[in-house]
């Protein structure tokens, strides 16, 4: 129950779409109802052999209603002639439909922008929540899940908000009036017929259940195959390199199949509903012609041919809704079950968020200060076990260490992508943890081995985030990171689009490209980890001076593994076993005879 009212938080700012959308479907109702009428008089009209008389309506009530009915129908029959009451009923009947149609489709024309709004905002709240967790939570799912939450279930869930609005205002006061009319018409008939009602709930409430249950599998399933594919599309290139097309076919094809061999269980005993329904609807059917055939026959019925009829089909109208009752169960179970799935990621608290009195910081004057700085991962290893270290304003510092040691770990809390554990880590005296995020972040450009570049123009990806472009700092940017000339040897220069993550460009070009993203950003802090250590060495002269050309003037924090880029370092930091082993420049280090720095260095240069 707590699933539905959360949905129906989503449908309620488009109350005013749905208050119209809802009128309309009752005036659609009402007009269809209004067939039911239409057809006593005119059946009465073509088939009965004596045609009425005027004669005495009795005053309405409750116990009156059916002969205040008649009798009202019966005296505006007897005040014309036939002909004439044959085209004014079939005008009043096309008029009837019209109007029902008309009605119909404006409720369909209000309620678009209501369907599409409820889909497009419960992604933009997924997406905006996802774009808040901590890089944990990212480390730990695939993104072909998250990608599956938000594209398939969103849509289950808004099918089955739709769903529930759609039969609310148009089956349930069909059902009733539908009854009503029904009893009206012959109470004992109609209380044999309902017998069977309970009978039909009870199969449709079963199958709902069912595909509830299921639906959550088809969801996994689908989930998982849109990773595989996910991942085969963006690892294309190694996939070709280690021969692993037919691997990686199979593996395809189980999710394809698993997928397949669900979904039809579901459609399958999803598509029970309906026959079911119209099954048990013959039966009434034939329930009804038996009994009441059988007394108009006999003559122990009074029941005009019209008002027969007018039964028969007010009972097949009411089928309809039925129908539509069983099918918005289903919907509902598979849009429940959907929804459990998007609420289980929007209640995932962000561990990384702004404490209540957090405050801007507008620049960097002084130094950065790590404070016995511990940290482990959900795993529970730790990885930094009291780092200190000092990082003054105009300082290049580096850090450097064997692999595995918690280096790119303690530049990574200083962004705040993860929070310490233990100690603290301060910005001009001030612990970061009292700095909002979005100041603190916008303080330092980062310059990573793994350049992640847009689908979008080089001009684009230089001016990342900026909603207006200045041209010339950008061209400056780029003529710094030592880009200008290749980009323009491009084919639109500023203007090429590049590829998904710049495959367009070779390693040495994507990565002076997020050089120049992030000079044209001129952050007073800066950050490179291991930005050079992947490229070839003509490539890696062009970006080694393209670092210079940003370092200059700015604080900067290096993590390298190749020692020869972090010679002019103001101080290097050595870790070993997530702490501080050794501290000095470069020249001071290698006076240790021992030290692990040297050891390191000279385990690169041993020529």
């Amino acid at each position: 129950m707590n699933t539905v009212v959360r949905i129906l938080r989503y449908v309620l700012p488009y109350k005013k779409n749905l208050f119209v959308s809802s009128g309309a479907m009752f005036l659609s109702v009402i007009f269809n109802m209004a067939t039911v009428i239409i057809i006593i008089p005119l059946i009465n009209v073509l088939f009965d052999p004596v045609y009425p008389t005027v004669q005495t309506v009795p005053e309405l009530s409750i116990g009156t209603m059916k002969a205040w009915a008649y009798g009202k129908m019966n005296n505006a029959m007897a005040m014309t002639d036939p002909v004439t009451a044959l085209k004014a009923l079939c005008l009043l009947l096309v008029l009837t439909f019209f109007f029902k149609n008309l009605f119909q489709y404006a409720q369909s024309w209000t309620m678009a922008p209501a369907e599409q709004g409820i889909i497009r905002d419960l992604r933009h709240r997924l997406y905006e929540h996802m774009n808040r967790l901590s890089l944990s939570y990212f480390t730990d799912k695939k993104k072909g899940m998250l990608m599956a939450r938000i594209i398939s279930d969103v849509q289950l869930v808004n099918d089955s908000a739709i769903a529930v609005v759609n039969s609310l205002f148009r089956d349930p006061p069909q059902i009733l009036v539908y009854t009503v009319l029904l009893f009206l018409f012959d109470w004992q008939l109609t209380l044999v017929v309902f017998v069977l009602l309970p009978l039909t709930g009870y199969i449709l409430t079963k199958i709902a259940n069912w595909v509830k249950r299921e639906s959550g599998r088809l969801q996994e399933s689908l989930a998982r195959l849109t990773s595989v594919l996910e991942e085969g599309l963006s690892s294309m290139r190694i996939i070709r390199a280690f021969r692993t097309e037919r691997f990686e076919i199979g593996k395809f094809r189980r999710e394809n199949d698993t997928y397949y061999r669900t979904f039809v269980s579901i459609k399958r005993r999803r598509d029970m509903a309906a026959p079911i329904t119209e099954i048990l609807s013959v039966l009434v059917m034939v329930v009804i012609l038996w009994f009441m055939g059988d007394a108009i026959l006999s003559g122990r019925s009074s029941m005009s041919s019209g008002v027969f009829v007018a039964y028969i089909f007010a009972m097949l109208q009411m089928m309809q809704p039925l129908k539509h009752f069983g099918q918005t169960l289903n919907q509902i179970s598979q849009g429940v079950a959907g929804a459990e799935r998007v609420f289980s990621v929007l209640d995932i608290e962000p561990r990384i968020v702004d404490q209540p009195d957090a405050v801007d910081i507008d620049g960097f004057h002084d130094c950065i200060e790590y404070q016995d700085v511990r940290f482990h991962y959900d795993t529970g290893d730790e990885v930094l076990t009291g780092v200190n270290a000092t990082i003054r304003a105009g300082e290049v510092v580096a850090i450097v260490g064997p692999s595995g040691v918690g280096k790119s770990t303690m530049v990574d809390l200083f962004p705040r992508f993860y929070d310490v554990s233990e100690g603290r880590i301060l910005i001009d005296g001030r612990d970061i943890r009292d700095i909002t995020i979005h100041s603190l972040r916008g303080l330092m450009g980062i310059v990573t081995q793994e350049t992640f570049l847009f689908n979008a123009t080089i001009r684009e990806n230089i001016a990342y985030g900026e909603e207006t472009l200045d041209g010339e700092r950008l061209i400056a940017a780029a003529q710094a990171a030592n880009a200008h000339d290749f980009i323009m040897e491009t084919p639109f220069g500023y203007d090429t689009v590049i590829g998904d993550r710049g495959v367009k460009l070779s390693g040495g070009q994507r990565q002076r490209l997020s050089i120049a993203r992030a000079i044209y950003k001129n952050p007073p802090l800066l950050i490179l980890d291991e930005a050079t250590s992947a490229l070839d060495t003509e490539s890696e002269a062009l970006v080694q001076s393209a670092i210079e050309n940003l370092m200059a003037g700015r604080t900067s924090i290096v993590i390298a593994h190749r020692l020869s880029t972090i010679k002019r370092a103001d101080r290097i930091y050595v870790l070993n076993h997530g702490r501080v082993m050794e501290t000095g420049t470069h020249d001071e280090l290698l006076d240790i005879p021992d030290g692990l720095y040297t050891r390191l260095y000279h385990m690169q240069f041993q020529e």
